[in-house]
Order: structure tokens, then C-alpha cells, then sequence
């Protein structure tokens, strides 16, 4: 009998126990608390630090790796590469490109912010990453959670757990991180710039955006086809007024399941044995300078956008051309109201923060033709 309890005793997750374990637990409730208490993208926060807890109960069955188990199973989605370009057709679903079509040259802003990936793989190449290891870790910067997965899938799927929970943690910061950088590289006078209304866009043009935008980056970037063709036909399901139906499922309970299965299978991509180590520390902190180095060369640009254009621009609005939709674009208008309360920006900042989410979804496909995804 006592041979039998002690056998019950080894086989429970407490004899099992790590410190690792201890510790990524603890990230995971950090994780939840942020997105409960602080109202970080609770969305993403509270199911991704669950998933971390999932996957680090010893002897549970629920890790990645473990067969047969639940998570097994769900995270299969990430490894299919499915959970991505479903999440991009949701998105695209639920985004009004009225901002980019009625002020084309804002597409600029959202390009240039991609200039800080560029630098950050650089910079991670420099650090003893490879190729690969250094384009998944840059594209960070872009701070589009589903293209980080997607792109870390393919070019460095070891890295895939740090990778992602960077990607997303710095997206529910944003208010936090953008700022003081915002702050740094303008002055009040600039921060109080008003732009010109946005001109009246038809429903033709609405409806032709998602078709020309698809078949012109499919063609030039065959790689990024899978996150723009979901991205698009999630629009042109919303624009062309026939589909509502399935615009709304797209953009809301499938957005919702699809963000769910997403977000628990990053979590319990973080397994103790994997995502302890010097390495995950490093990619945190390249994560936060790729991102710094994004909103930083899209205020520049917006400086320099507002210097040779005929109608001022605001280049705050340069900062908003990273992927965090519609989060970049909200500091924005909270800064610009800080500046001037009768200063409103929100509607021009969609405009990057929207061209941002093709952007990083482009240069992701350039990754993958470069480096063989």
C-alpha cells in the first residue's frame, strides 16, 4: 500500500516540479495580470498566458509535443501555417481602407516603418544570429503578430515561441513604448500640426483596392500571397455590400476562434526546456529595439514627407505606420491631443497603421524569397 502512494506521489505534477517550470508559470500570470488589471490586449494576453501555463504542468500531456494531447492537436494550426492567413482574413474583414485610399501618399509611412526590420536583422546578424534566425527576429519591429508566426514558422520555427510572445507583448505596449520615441524625435510645434479632411472615396474604389492590391503584391511577392490573398478577400467580402453575412462571421465569432487557438498555441509553444535561455533574453531585447526602430523611421520619414509636401503632415502620423491596428494609431491622436485638444489624427493615422499591416506582410514574403522559406 505504501509502495502504491509513492508511486501516486511521483506520478503527481508537484514531485515533477522545475524551477523552469516555477518561473515560466510566472510569466504566464505576469501575462494575464497585464491584459486583466492593466487592460493589455486582453484579447491576446489572458489566452496566450494560459496557453504558457498549459504547456509547463509537468506530466500533463500538454505540451506541443506531446502526442495525443490537446494542444497537440490545436497547435497544429500554427505548423499547417492556418491560424495566420485566417486571422488576416478576419482582419481584413474588419478593415476600412477608406484612410489610404483617400490619401494614397500616407502608403509612404507605412513602408518606411519597415525600414527599422531591415536594420534590426542587420543588427541581429551582427549578434551571432543567422540569416534566417536574424529576418524572423526583425520583423518584429513590424509589430504584425500573425506575420511574426508566420515568418518565424518557416525561417526559424526553434525561435518561434520568444519570437511571437515578443511580437505580441510589445503590440499590447504600444501605448506605452511609442510615446517617449514619438516625444523624442518631435518638437510641440509639429506635434500640433492639423491636416486637410480626407477627401470622399467611392464604393468603386473600395471594391477595386482589395483586387488590385492582391493581384500586384502576389506578383511581385508570390511568398506574401497567403497573408494578402486572406487579407484581401476578408475586404472584399466587407466593401463589395453583397457578402455581409459573411464579412461579419469573418471579422467576428471566426476572428474570435481563430485568435483563441492562436494565442493558447503560442503560449504553450513556451516550454521551460526551450524558452530558458540566453537567446529568448537577446530577442526580447532586439524585439523592443526592432519596434523602437520602426516607429523611429516612420516619424522620421514623416518629417521629412511633411518638408517637400504641399499640405503639412503631421509626422506623428509616421509612427503609426507599424502593424498594431488600430493601437498606433490611438497614440497618435492621444498625443495630438495632448498638443492641441482641438487636434484630431485618428483618421489620418489609419492610413499607415493600415498600409504598415501590408507592409510587414510584404517584406515577410521578401524574407521568405531571400532565405528559401
Amino acid at each position: 500500500m505504501l509502495d502504491n502512494f509513492v508511486h501516486f506521489l511521483m506520478t503527481t505534477g508537484i514531485a515533477n516540479l522545475t524551477y523552469g517550470h516555477i518561473i515560466m508559470v510566472l510569466i504566464g500570470l505576469t501575462l494575464i495580470y497585464l491584459g486583466i488589471q492593466k487592460k493589455c490586449e486582453p484579447l491576446l494576453l489572458v489566452p496566450m498566458g494560459f496557453g504558457i501555463m498549459l504547456a509547463n504542468m509537468p506530466i500533463s500531456g500538454l505540451g506541443i509535443h506531446e502526442e495525443g494531447g490537446l494542444m497537440y492537436y490545436i497547435y497544429k494550426g500554427v505548423k499547417f501555417d492556418l491560424y495566420p492567413p485566417l486571422i488576416f482574413l478576419g482582419l481584413g474583414a474588419l478593415t476600412d481602407f477608406y484612410a489610404v485610399l483617400a490619401q494614397p501618399k500616407v502608403i509612404l509611412l507605412g513602408a518606411a516603418a519597415q525600414i527599422g526590420v531591415f536594420l534590426t536583422m542587420f543588427g541581429a546578424m551582427a549578434l551571432g544570429f543567422n540569416p534566417k534566425e536574424a529576418a524572423a527576429i526583425g520583423i518584429i519591429g513590424g509589430a504584425d503578430g500573425p506575420t511574426a508566426v508566420f515568418l518565424a514558422n518557416k525561417l526559424a520555427p526553434h525561435l518561434l515561441a520568444p519570437i511571437s510572445i515578443a511580437a505580441y507583448s510589445y503590440i499590447a505596449l504600444v501605448p506605452l513604448i511609442q510615446p517617449p520615441i514619438i516625444k523624442l524625435l518631435t518638437n510641440k510645434k509639429e506635434r500640433q500640426i492639423k491636416m486637410k479632411a480626407l477627401r470622399k472615396v467611392s464604393d468603386t474604389e473600395k471594391i477595386l483596392f482589395p483586387i488590385v492590391t492582391f493581384i500586384v503584391t502576389a506578383l511581385l511577392v508570390p511568398k506574401a500571397a497567403p497573408l494578402m490573398g486572406a487579407f484581401m478577400v476578408g475586404n472584399l467580402l466587407r466593401e463589395s455590400k453583397v457578402t455581409k453575412r459573411l464579412a461579419e462571421t469573418a471579422g467576428g465569432a471566426f476572428e474570435d476562434i481563430i485568435t483563441i487557438l492562436l494565442m493558447l498555441s503560442i503560449g504553450a509553444s513556451a516550454e521551460a526546456r526551450t524558452f530558458l535561455s540566453s537567446r529568448t533574453l537577446l530577442i526580447l531585447i532586439m524585439g523592443v529595439v526592432a519596434f523602437a526602430a520602426c516607429t523611429a523611421t516612420g516619424v522620421l520619414f514623416g518629417k521629412l514627407l511633411n518638408l517637400i509636401s504641399k499640405e503639412p503632415i503631421n509626422p506623428m502620423i509616421g509612427a503609426a505606420g507599424v502593424s498594431a491596428v488600430p493601437g498606433a494609431a490611438r497614440v497618435v491622436q492621444r498625443l495630438a491631443h495632448e498638443a492641441d485638444p482641438s487636434n484630431t489624427l485618428l483618421f489620418h493615422a489609419m492610413g499607415p497603421n493600415i498600409s504598415g499591416v501590408i507592409g510587414t506582410a510584404t517584406v515577410a514574403g521578401i524574407f521568405l524569397a531571400m532565405f528559401g522559406g
